[in-house]
């Protein structure tokens, strides 16, 4: 019978080899401990960034909806008559047909909920240098409504300056989340406030 007997040093590759097999395997946990360390790290800034999209564009969307209000009230306060403009009014019944159409621009565009809990306006405070500002509270925030009746500016593509009607509309945005996402991060952050979304709007007195 012919007998074969493994040379010694077969023995010794096959060590090196599990060696080699064993440090594979280390090196892949690494790698896998590598990338979920970065995918730790990064999700909170990912987290930050979506949010910050989401919010800033909601923003820049409510300030296209309130220029819109603001023009819409121009308009309407500019073909008003001038009869009841005085410094001794406190509260012109022109103006109201401004502030309704602001207010109705809002609600139709979705700035202010549809069943809302405004005050009605009528109260201004006012009149500064014919300039009288009404404000809304419960809207659910404050909605405020300033409509300048003497507003001096200089019409487009000539010197020949006129008297015209300048609405300015103030409201918050009021879906802000990002807040909430910062101070995840950094929990002794205050945070940064609502932005409030101011736009204005001049037209030409017709009466």
């Amino acid at each position: 019978m012919i007998r074969f007997r493994v040379p010694h040093h077969c023995g010794g590759l096959r060590s090196l080899k599990g060696a080699r097999g064993r440090a594979f395997g280390a090196f892949a946990k690494d790698e896998q401990g590598a990338a979920l360390l970065e995918f730790a790290v990064s999700l909170p800034l990912l987290v930050v960034m979506v949010v910050g999209i989401y919010d800033f564009s909601g923003a820049f969307n409510q300030k296209q909806k309130v220029a819109q209000a603001a023009q819409e009230g121009a308009i309407i306060a500019g073909a008003q008559p001038t009869s009841d403009i005085a410094t001794t009014n406190s509260d012109p019944v022109s103006l109201h047909p401004a502030v309704a159409a602001v207010f109705n621009s809002l609600v139709g565009s979705g700035v202010l909920p549809a069943a809302t809990t405004c005050t009605a306006p009528g109260a201004a405070s006012g009149p500064v240098q014919l300039t009288w500002t009404y404000t809304m509270t419960s809207c659910p925030n404050t909605l405020t409504i300033t409509i300048n009746r003497a507003a001096v500016f200089t019409a487009t593509s000539s010197t020949v300056t006129v008297v015209g009607t300048t609405v300015t509309v103030s409201y918050p945005y009021t879906q802000w989340q990002f807040n909430s996402v910062i101070k995840l991060l950094f929990p002794s952050s205050t945070g940064y406030a609502a932005p409030m979304i101011i736009e204005s709007s001049t037209v030409h007195n017709q009466l």
